[in-house]
Formats: structure tokens, sequence, C-alpha cells
């Protein structure tokens, strides 16, 4: 999860994020490449004389800077095309869980276990025991397994949400009367928060998420539910 003075992204825990912060890191390098040389041009014009009376007919420089920035847009465009196309497909889910979003909390079904439904509230401060979260710890935690492909059905009962968990790359809005799909597949274990990030009333910073992802040998034991 992020920390205080945290400058970059978190720690990936699912191939997705992986490649996300790949190409964030990729586009970074451009836009830093970028920025030397707009400066770069600042500086010599602000410093050099210009006394070449044919800079007002360079048709090289003029092409150059017409077809450059195009190269540099495809760039940046083709790595995050391939991404766009990774976040959508569905490739044979061991587990699908529907999340249903509430004002202001989080109802999950885990329609592969009989229907088994429950709801999410955010700990209110005065049931935190050491350790816990403030404002990001629930009462009933998402239990996942690793290493096998999760479909995440998500939908809204009242208004827009967003469920979203910034260390699997994961964020997929919630809508009223339409159902909206994400999978993923993590890599490590561990308790893993997010939060709603679609302004959706007066307690939207209150209705955090949850997951806690173990060995799959575990999850296929019996029930791990923190109910």
């Amino acid at each position: 999860m992020a920390h205080a003075a945290q400058v970059g992204l978190q720690d990936a825990t699912s191939p997705i994020m992986e490649e996300l912060i790949t190409f964030h890191d990729h586009a970074l390098m451009i836009i830093f490449l970028i920025c030397f040389l707009v400066l770069y041009a600042l500086f010599l014009t602000l410093t050099t004389k210009l006394t070449n009376t044919n800079i007002s007919d360079a048709q090289e420089m003029e092409t150059v800077w017409t077809i450059l920035p195009a190269i540099i847009l495809v760039l940046i465009a083709l790595p995050s095309l391939r991404i766009l196309y990774m976040t959508d497909e569905v490739n044979d889910p061991s587990l699908t869980i529907k999340s249903i979003g509430h004002q202001w909390y989080w109802t999950y079904e885990y329609t592969d276990y009989g229907g088994l439904i429950f709801n999410s509230y955010m700990l209110p401060p005065l049931l935190l025991e050491p350790g816990d979260l403030r404002l990001l710890d629930v009462d009933n935690r998402v239990v996942l397994p690793i290493e096998a492909p999760i479909r995440m059905m998500i939908t809204s009962q009242d208004v827009l949400h967003s469920w979203a968990v910034p260390t699997l790359g994961l964020k997929t809005d919630a809508i009223p009367g339409r159902l909206n799909q994400t999978t993923f597949t993590a890599t490590r274990p561990g308790v893993y928060y997010g939060q709603c990030s679609e302004i959706c009333g007066a307690n939207h910073s209150f209705m955090p998420i949850v997951l806690e992802l173990i060995p799959l040998k575990i999850f296929e034991m019996g029930p791990v539910f923190t109910l």
C-alpha cells in the first residue's frame, strides 16, 4: 500500500500493474527528453545573437520538427493500446466475484459458492485494533486466491461508484443498471487496499476496499472468509 511521502507507484501485484509501471517509466523518459530539448532551445534563444539571415528559410528543420512529434506519439500510443487490450481480455476465469456499490459500502457475492453474499463496511475508529488502518480497514474482507484468474463483475445500486485497487492496476466504474467486468491474476499473497474512486456523495471517502490474497491451496481447503 502507499506510504507517507511516496513519490512513485505502489508495488505491482499483478502482471497488468507491472505493464502499467513499465509504460509509466517509458512515457516519463520521453517527457524528460522533450522537456530537456525545449529548455535547451530556450536557453540558446536567450543567449545567442540571431545573426543568421537564412534562419527564416529552413525547410529541413521544419520537416524534422513535424515528423519527430509524430514518431514520439506512435512510440507512446503503441504500448498504450497494447495494455488497453490486455486489460479487456477475459481468459476462462477460475472464480467470479460480483461487487455492488452502495452509499456507502460494498456488497460482494461469490457466485461460484452457492451465492455467498456479504456486506463490507469501513471499521469505525472506535473498533480499530492495533495494526488496523484508519479509513482503510473493513469488517469483512474479500478473500481471493493468488495465481488464479479472477473475474470481477461490478455494478451499483444507487449512484456512480468506482472499484479501484491500485496495486492490482484495477479501476472499474460501478454504474447503476450496467454490469462492468474486469479480470486480474494476483502474483503474491498479502492484504491490499483500495477505495471508491468516484465522488458518490457525502461519505465517498468512507467506503474502502480490502482484498486478502492467499495461496490457492489454502483457499481450496474450505471457507476462509472473514465474516
